[in-house]
């Protein structure tokens, strides 16, 4: 089992960007999450008026208009302004989210030696929608010849590079739900060997669509309870839990060594000092019921960063308020840290902004981020009626003042997949 050393190859997040169903920003979403405000709403985006699930927690509208400039470079892309449906909602976010990213981290427009891995499980699938819808009922007369390229996942990274001009390496992990969680993970071990010297990571994904809201309704996966009360309809480990939310977002990290940082006077949140994936091989939707693999991946994340157990004072759960999710993620957490589990303190960002879906774990890694270097530890709102089943700390409905030197970030995704990360106070 390897172990990073971090005090000797430290990687830190110097810069944060956020699109969040809140709307842009990365204070805009502190304040809310911090404040314990849900991003829940009825859908009206589209007529959702005869399926089960008439809830969601999508971002605003927006435009290029919304794109912030670099160091001069206000002209991103004139093209989009001619034809929208050159770029997909995932990859407009991604790109506000990424630019705020690298201004906030101090770079600019074409830094050398530097790449992009970015975790995404829909990618352009907004597109695809309305692209399949006017080809199979308008026998293709509105198709763009953009279709194809706009629409794959891996297109994501693409337009990113492209507004930042960046020329190293540009990926997409699509995982599913683990999809930024792995980026960033990734990320951090092409750091560590050398292959770049920044890299902006994260995730973006913007599913809140006909399809997939019908699909997940199918499935039962979603909530269906609260479509009178949507900001109520996400809440994790609360006894009335009945499905997730269906959410968006980018959330966005640039990734340098800590001494590159510090040279340049660039803010640094936390360091990443662990990450483990794992998979139960056990179902495509359902986790195993025993947590073994989920346990392993946080243990191993946990050994791989060179702390014990009783150094983690938070945990960011999965968290997803879905019935069998968060009684199996609470007891593995009680499995991994024994007796200490008792002092942690934990929060589902999910009950605020829903479940971004290959976003979620970048979300999370950001809220752990702000909360280590702010000491403060968000809620998990809707806590109205605690279930036995899942007895931790999750910071019932109010923030409060906390320190932790390090968070466990959790994540847990369809096809059984499970993956953790370490981060650290710096």
């Amino acid at each position: 089992m390897t172990k990073y050393h971090r005090r000797s190859v430290r990687i830190v997040i110097s810069g944060i960007g956020v699109v969040s169903p809140f709307g842009l920003g990365r204070e805009r979403f502190w304040e809310h999450v911090a404040h314990g405000c849900s991003g829940t709403r009825a859908i009206v985006d589209f007529d959702a008026s005869e399926f089960a699930c008439r809830v969601a927690a999508p971002v605003p509208r927006i435009t290029v208009d919304d794109v912030p400039p670099i160091d001069g470079d206000d002209i991103w892309d004139p093209e989009y302004r001619a034809d929208p449906k050159r770029y997909s909602r995932a990859a407009l976010i991604g790109v506000i989210a990424a630019r705020e990213a690298w201004i906030d981290a101090g770079l600019r427009i074409g830094e050398p030696n530097a790449g992009v891995v970015i975790g995404s499980g829909g990618g352009g699938i907004d597109v695809g929608e309305r692209q399949y819808y006017d080809f199979f009922v308008e026998r293709g007369k509105k198709v763009t010849p953009y279709a194809i390229p706009v629409s794959i996942v891996g297109m994501v990274s693409s337009e990113i590079s492209i507004s930042l001009r960046l020329h190293g390496i540009s990926h997409v992990l699509s995982c599913g739900c683990t999809s930024s969680t792995d980026a960033i993970g990734y990320a951090t071990a092409l750091l560590r060997a050398g292959e770049a010297d920044v890299i902006l990571s994260g995730g973006t994904d913007a599913c809140v669509t006909p399809g997939m809201i019908f699909g997940f309704s199918r499935m039962k996966a979603v909530s269906m309870a609260y479509n009178d009360r949507p900001a109520e309809a996400s809440r994790p480990f609360d006894k009335g839990r009945d499905g997730f939310v269906l959410g968006e977002g980018a959330w966005m990290v640039v990734l340098e060594r800590e001494d590159r940082a510090r040279a340049r006077g660039a803010p640094i949140y936390a360091s990443i000092e662990g990450y483990a994936s794992t998979c139960d091989a056990y179902h495509r939707v359902q986790m195993a019921p025993d947590g073994e693999e989920i346990v392993r991946a946080m243990a191993v994340a946990i050994e791989r960063s060179g702390r014990a157990p009783d150094e983690i004072g938070y945990v960011n759960y999965h968290g997803t308020s879905t019935v069998l999710n968060d009684a199996v993620e609470s007891r593995c957490v009680r499995q991994v840290f024994g007796r200490h589990a008792d002092r942690l303190s934990g929060s589902s960002v999910k009950s605020m902004i829903g479940h971004p879906q290959g976003a979620s774990g970048a979300a999370g890694i950001v809220v752990s981020a702000l909360a280590l270097s702010r000491n403060f530890f968000p809620p998990t709102i809707n806590q109205r009626d605690p279930d036995p089943a899942c007895d931790v700390d999750v910071v019932p409905n109010h923030g409060r003042q906390g320190e932790a030197e390090a968070a466990l970030c959790n994540c847990l995704g369809f096809g059984s997949k499970n993956s953790a990360i370490v981060i650290g106070r710096v």
